[in-house]
């Protein structure tokens, strides 16, 4: 086997491992070193090679902008245990309920605050269900729309700064933390108009799928309910923005007072203190977020171990160029391009968890992606709007199966009056996923929907610049008369000649000091 052939195969055999279903990692790991071993008997790199791999590995362990991993977890899974969600969504089903639609605005207004929050699409969809899919089956929602709307307001988190995706989508294309944030705004805002747009038509056009409740069924009223709907929401945003500031996050913003990792820090101290002030921070429940935490971040690290071991070698036998070959060729430059990975990345989120997805795949298409002119925090929020797309289409997406497992424990404890059908969750994700596609094409051929907020390059003409030198004056120098030179008296024991020129350049020197003296007072 020629070595330019190798690549294409670890490719597929990769694609095998992670179709198997046994840990990624450990797939990862055995994958590459089995491939090293047959590329260094092949002659094609020497056994000095691998020895980097001990430097890369702590490289990983020493990455600072990693720790704002297990940060942003603990305080997502903080927020989210201590029944902020829960208060959130009750507080605002009650102001917005007696209108029609009322429930589907409340869900995706929480869901666009809680996915700022959490970070976790299971989470975020396992909570919204369990307060949600009750009261509007109670109220006679339409299935369909019910469904569809909790699974869409699940995904929203991966997009909502500051999402724990966009922090390892940075980390992987090398770009500032702050600027992926900002360049996330757009693509959120607008996917969550085109969620309220949607609900809205929906009820001119369907009025009987989403039925008010009736104003008799509010069990605060006036003051009480403002009151409570603010004490939910203005204390979670607060924490949010003062996240975000610090990293240089929020639209229009120029600069930045803390890392990632301390803005992570300071927002689990927040999210405490938010426990806290609910009279919700138990010894269980921080025990909890810290056992979730570890779980999650041990899981990256090991991911990211098995990744590094398997890129290094696909980059030793020239992967790298094989996979920019492949790509470059497409038609249609870079919307062409832009275009196969989305498909291929649609595809591969059916199987993949994000985090596998950012370890393994992205690291192979950023260098392609830079080379073709593609602005990287174009390209990775562009990713971040498919994964979430992935996330919820039927048959394979997780936030259906969170979404189908949540109902059947409703069912079982009671809690609903008839099980949710398979197909009318698959049926009724398919008007979101569409939402969601539209935006990927919004994404893709009008990129300053990512770029607006950013801060832009200044851009120097070369031709234009004019280089300005300041003009000196000239120092007066003195000037000697004839016989200055032999009038000056000989000291003793030198020749005359010697002693004076010596008087004579210190007579000069004098003279020149004198007159530039006058100049300035001048």
């Amino acid at each position: 086997m020629q070595m330019e052939n190798f690549p294409p195969v670890m490719f597929a055999g990769l694609v095998v491992i992670m179709l198997i279903g046994f840990p990624v990692a450990f797939s990862l790991a055995a994958l590459g070193l089995g491939s090293a071993f047959y590329a260094i008997q092949m002659g094609w790199f020497p056994a000095a090679f691998m020895g980097n791999l001990p430097i890369s590995i702590f490289s990983i362990l020493n990455n600072e902008l990693l720790l704002a991993i297990p940060f942003f977890t603990f305080m997502g899974t903080i927020l989210e245990k201590c029944g902020l969600a829960e208060d959130m969504l009750d507080s605002m089903g009650q102001l917005f309920g007696t209108k029609r639609g009322g429930i589907g605005y409340s869900v995706i207004l929480v869901g666009f605050i809680l996915g700022a929050i959490t970070g976790t699409v299971a989470g975020q969809v396992i909570a919204m269900a369990l307060i949600s899919l009750p009261v509007m089956m109670r109220y006679n929602y339409n299935m369909r729309y019910a469904t569809g709307v909790l699974a869409a307001s699940g995904t929203i988190t991966q997009l909502v700064p500051p999402s724990l995706v966009l922090v390892v989508l940075a980390d992987q294309l090398g770009r500032p933390v702050g600027d992926m944030y900002k360049g996330a705004w757009g693509p959120a805002l607008l996917q969550v108009s085109m969620f309220a747009l949607y609900t809205f038509l929906l009820t001119r056009i369907k009025p009987t799928y989403l039925p008010a409740i009736p104003v008799t069924e509010r069990t605060l009223n006036g003051w009480a309910l403002w009151k409570k709907a603010l004490r939910g929401i203005v204390p979670s945003a607060i924490l949010i923005f003062t996240v975000l500031g610090s990293m240089g996050g929020l639209p229009l913003q120029s600069s930045a007072i803390a890392t990632p990792t301390e803005a992570g820090a300071m927002g689990v101290v927040g999210a405490l203190i938010l426990a806290a002030m609910s009279k919700r921070l138990t010894k269980a429940l921080i025990w909890e977020a810290m056992t979730g935490t570890m779980r999650l971040t041990a899981m990256v690290v090991f991911i990211l171990i098995g990744s590094r071991v398997f890129s290094q070698v696909f980059q030793g036998v020239d992967g790298g160029k094989w996979v920019e070959h492949l790509l470059t060729g497409l038609p249609g430059g870079q919307v062409g391009f832009l275009i196969v990975v989305n498909v291929f990345v649609f595809f591969l989120a059916f199987f993949l968890d994000f985090f596998e997805i950012a370890f393994i795949i992205v690291p192979m298409l950023a260098p392609v992606a830079e080379k073709m002119g593609i602005d990287l925090i174009w390209f990775g929020v562009l990713l971040c709007v498919n994964l979430q797309t992935s996330f919820m289409h039927p048959p394979f997406g997780f936030a259906l199966f969170y979404l189908r497992g949540i109902a059947d424990t409703l069912f079982k404890d009671k809690r609903i009056p008839v099980p949710v059908r398979s197909n009318d969750i698959y049926m009724g994700a398919i008007p979101w996923v569409l939402m969601q596609v539209i935006l990927v094409f919004v994404v893709i051929f009008v990129p300053q929907s990512v770029t607006m907020f950013l801060d832009k390059d200044v851009v120097v003409d070369i031709d234009k610049v004019i280089i300005e030198m300041p003009v000196e004056e000239p120092v007066p120098t003195a000037e000697l008369q004839p016989g200055e030179l032999t009038s000056l008296p000989a000291k003793e024991g030198e020749p005359a000649s010697a002693n004076a020129v010596d008087q004579a350049a210190d007579k000069a020197a004098a003279d020149d000091q004198k007159k530039i003296d006058e100049l300035f007072k001048k």
